[in-house]
């Protein structure tokens, strides 16, 4: 290579510019979106109470649990695809969301019953909420997986777990409206359960395909 074109490749490196992760995460999970929400229409759709459910505040908690993960898990995404970063000093954003659901059990806890605990914690949708969110959190992942490919995680699996956990949380957000089980006891069981599956399946891509 002769020097005149060393140095025009040495400028147009220089020139380069790689794309901020976070740009790049929102693009694709904005991208990912219609895609988890034609699953959601097609199969589900919203309650038909949905408008009476709203006066519940345990229907409202479901939310405010559902989209803490998503933000907290976004946020910690983020700081993970920087090549030095670790969780210390940020793993306590994804105690947020369960700091919330104690709150909304231990309130529940204290209100008169007339349904069982049991009752209430197995629910009526524990099977579709087990299939609905893991199924629509998959394109979101995806997204999520390629936009962190943009950065340089160090630890590959533990930014895949968190970026599966970002994507239940958002799909956990759309079920909310559908699922009929308000229950803070059926949210910390079924919903947790399925958003661990969703961050196992990121742990293992992400292993692959966030290494560099």
């Amino acid at each position: 290579m002769d020097t005149d074109q060393l140095i025009r490749t040495l400028a147009a490196d220089n020139a380069h510019q790689s794309r901020p992760v976070g740009l790049v995460l929102m693009l694709a999970l904005l991208a990912a979106a219609p895609v988890s929400l034609l699953m959601f229409f097609s199969e589900l759709g919203i309650r038909p109470d949905v408008m009476t459910a709203m006066r519940n505040p345990f229907f409202d908690l479901k939310f405010a649990v559902t989209l803490a993960l998503a933000i907290s898990a976004t946020a910690v995404s983020l700081h993970l695809s920087r090549p030095e970063a670790s969780l210390r000093g940020f793993g306590w954003w994804l105690l947020v969301p369960a700091g919330i659901l104690v709150a909304g059990i231990s309130g529940e806890m204290m209100m008169p019953q007339r349904t069982p605990m049991m009752t209430r914690l197995v629910g009526k949708n524990s099977m579709a909420c087990m299939t609905a969110i893991p199924e629509m959190a998959l394109p979101l992942l995806a997204a999520a997986l390629y936009g962190l490919r943009q950065g340089a995680p160090a630890r590959p699996a533990v930014a895949g777990a968190v970026a599966g956990l970002l994507s239940a949380g958002l799909a956990a957000t759309v079920y909310a409206s559908h699922c009929t089980d308000d229950s803070p006891l059926f949210v910390a069981t079924w919903y947790t359960i399925a958003t661990a599956l969703v961050a196992a399946i990121g742990a293992l891509v992400g292993a692959k395909v966030l290494r560099y």
